[in-house]
């Protein structure tokens, strides 16, 4: 859950950056079809659903192995 998370963060914090130099990425093109209110909130929301994905994902798989040596 710690690579999801920090990859939905990362791609959120990309959008934005991206967005305030007019160059969105067409993956994320769609979002916009609502309007900048509902994409701010599309971004807003993969950063922090991202960021509770890594703090709350547990341990990796090698620090687990490490812990039940």
């Amino acid at each position: 859950m710690k690579k999801i998370g920090s990859y939905m963060a990362f791609f959120g914090l990309f959008a934005i950056v991206l967005g305030f130099l007019d160059r969105v990425p067409s993956i994320l093109m769609w979002i916009y079809n609502w309007g900048d209110t509902t994409a701010w909130i599309i971004k807003i929301a993969l950063v922090v659903v991202g960021g509770i994905l890594f703090f709350v994902g547990g341990t990796d798989d090698e620090s687990q192995e490490e812990i039940e040596q």
